[in-house]
């Protein structure tokens, strides 16, 4: 009888640790606390003790010492990392501990346009609040356009710092590939030239013939007389929201293409890849004249008669729609 007794006091135990341990591995494995996707931020230097507090004073585990334990336990040994998560709904104590120790933070976006100013990059960059610090207007031309992703706290200038750098790396892949005979003879002329074909025309397959026509214009020594130009000096690229008034357009500065012959001292906006690339390999034409045509393209033109007939073209086609 004392041997039977053993055994089944011996397999009650056997039970209940299996019980112990099933109960023990589904608080790890089984669902968390978690009913929608959370966000949840661990700041730098956090312990893993600090983020258990945490996560228990949310609401999100149920008890910060059991968690700890499992994880000693159940989890690997790898450090936690800073930044903002976003943990899934019905998400286990495992998993949450995995997204912790991989680094899967989220990641934000920040989308600098072609053609977007440094005055107006500077804006969304101060405006986006979950960036931290400050910094100065970044010079012109030196943010290469394109979306970026960034960590919640992050630093602007860590942002800014990889806009530019982006902007510096395609100009050192680019500028070996240029075409022999193109109108400028250094990156920093070329990288001008391509915020005056940026702003110019917002039409894509237009690029390479507008950087045709404007090479053709400085190779020729005349004047550039691209209207960007002379609001550039007056709003650092936002838009004039008026017409052009004759006193800007007979201005004397370092910008203004009506009122002197070449390049401005430096870019009027941040171009894109493709401006870049149009100056670089820009259209073999004769043309040294545009002018819209009403399509939101240009009519270009060889001769300065074929020109004023598509002025003349385009002043009939505003006389029609009202606006003259």
């Amino acid at each position: 009888m004392k041997t039977r007794g053993a055994l089944v006091l011996g397999a009650l135990a056997a039970l209940l640790v299996a019980v112990g341990a099933v109960w023990f591995a589904s608080g790890w494995w089984g669902s968390a606390k978690i009913g929608d996707d959370t966000s949840f931020t661990v700041p730098s230097g956090s312990t893993l003790t600090s983020v258990a507090n945490r996560l228990e004073e949310e609401g999100i585990i149920a008890s910060a010492d059991a968690f700890l334990l499992r994880a000693k336990i159940l989890g690997g040994g790898d450090p936690i990392q800073a930044g903002e998560f976003l943990l899934p709904a019905n998400a286990s104590q495992a998993q949450i501990l995995d997204m912790f120790q991989d680094g899967k933070v989220i990641r934000r976006f920040v989308t600098v346009p072609e053609g977007m100013p440094s005055i107006l990059v500077w804006e969304r960059l101060m405006a986006e609040e979950h960036l931290t610090g400050d910094i100065p207007v970044p010079q012109e031309g030196s943010v290469l356009p394109d979306t970026y992703d960034f960590e919640r706290g992050e630093e602007r200038a860590a942002v800014l710092a990889r806009m530019q750098a982006a902007m510096q790396n395609y100009l050192a892949e680019a500028w070996p590939k240029r075409k022999p005979g193109i109108a400028v003879d250094n990156v920093k002329d070329a990288l001008v030239l391509a915020s005056i074909v940026e702003k110019e025309t917002g039409v894509p397959g237009e690029r390479r013939m507008v950087a045709g026509l404007y090479s053709n214009r400085l190779k020729d020594g005349m004047m550039l007389q691209a209207d960007p130009t002379i609001i550039y000096p007056i709003t650092k690229g936002k838009p004039l929201g008026r017409r052009i008034r004759q006193s800007e357009i007979s201005a004397v500065n370092d910008y203004n293409t009506y009122s002197m012959v070449g390049l401005p001292k430096g870019p009027i906006t941040n171009p894109g890849r493709e401006s870049i690339a149009a100056v670089l390999d820009p259209a073999k034409t004769e043309a040294r004249y545009m002018v819209a045509d009403g399509t939101g393209g240009h009519a270009f033109a060889e001769t300065l008669a074929e020109h004023n007939a598509n002025v003349e073209k385009w002043f009939a086609l505003r006389r029609a729609r009202g606006e003259m």
